[in-house]
């Protein structure tokens, strides 16, 4: 296994690296996965990280159990102010189990160090699970949240930090969201026929009101689902929430599959993997 930095004439394979992981494992729709891929992993997206002086990109190369060599992992991180991050994490799913992810997150967090980072976060798309318990492994904690705009489509991603950072090291700017951008998010479109109750986001079903829970988050092909509890300290679970339509009639069939029955939005079954070769 050699761990190295990427040429530009290599998109083509981390492409398709990268497109196979996330089907394999994310809960995304194949329209969502060519977004993400054409705009974060297309030729000229490659090429430009490569120039742009405060990224960095390593591949895994092994040559095990194949004939000739294979891509089978991709790391990206990037230098902001006095912070590293690592938002990109990717191991093809037939090469999981080899310690190919711990062993790029390794790299791409020492390589930030070295090139000034005095602090490492890691950004984990909310569609990831697998992702959320990876990082876990190394000590880092939940410290906010980011939406981001990929191919006009937007994306949640979870922000990891070190938890030894002390409190008053703010993330890097565009990292946390605000409390005021949080109420604003959940006071409009894109959690339908909600309000806020005593500082929680709410919907009523009938005469009932049951809390969403805005961190319990799965994906959908249409708008995230989340779950929902009968009381305000989210001890028992009501159901699930649909944020493309704001229904509360989502069933969840065979595969542990959510499919809500108002407006067809709906998620696959997540993959079985290794955490240990978790990808971001």
């Amino acid at each position: 296994m050699e761990i190295r930095e990427p040429d530009a004439d290599e998109a083509e394979r981390i492409r398709a690296l990268v497109d196979s992981s996330m089907t394999t494992s994310f809960r995304l729709s194949p329209e969502q996965i060519d977004g993400i891929t054409d705009d974060q992993f297309a030729d000229d997206a490659i090429a430009a990280k490569i120039d742009d002086e405060d990224t960095l990109l390593y591949v895994v190369e092994t040559g095990d159990g194949i004939e000739g060599t294979a891509i089978a992992g991709f790391v990206e991180g990037r230098l902001a102010d006095e912070w590293g991050e690592v938002n990109w994490l990717f191991v093809d799913p037939e090469h999981r189990g080899r310690g190919i992810g711990t062993a790029l997150y390794e790299t791409a967090s020492d390589a930030l160090r070295e090139r000034g980072a005095a602090h490492v976060c890691v950004t984990v798309l909310e569609a990831n699970t697998e992702g959320h318990q990876f990082v876990d492994r190394f000590g880092l904690e939940h410290d906010g949240d980011r939406r981001i705009e990929v191919a006009e489509e937007s994306l949640v991603k979870y922000v990891y930090a070190d938890g030894d950072v002390d409190s008053d090291v703010d993330l890097p700017t565009e990292s946390r969201t605000s409390e005021s951008d949080r109420e604003a998010d959940a006071a409009g479109e894109a959690f339908p026929d909600t309000e806020t109750t005593d500082g929680q986001l709410t919907v009523t079903d009938g005469s009932e009101t049951v809390y969403v829970a805005r961190d319990e988050a799965e994906s959908g092909t249409a708008a995230s689902f989340f779950v929902t509890y009968e009381d305000a300290d989210h001890a028992d679970q009501y159901g699930f929430y649909c944020s493309n339509c704001g229904s509360l009639d989502v069933s969840m069939g065979d595969m542990e599959r959510l499919e809500c029955a108002e407006c067809g939005n709906a998620h696959a079954e997540r993959s079985e993997q290794s955490y240990d070769d978790s990808y971001l």
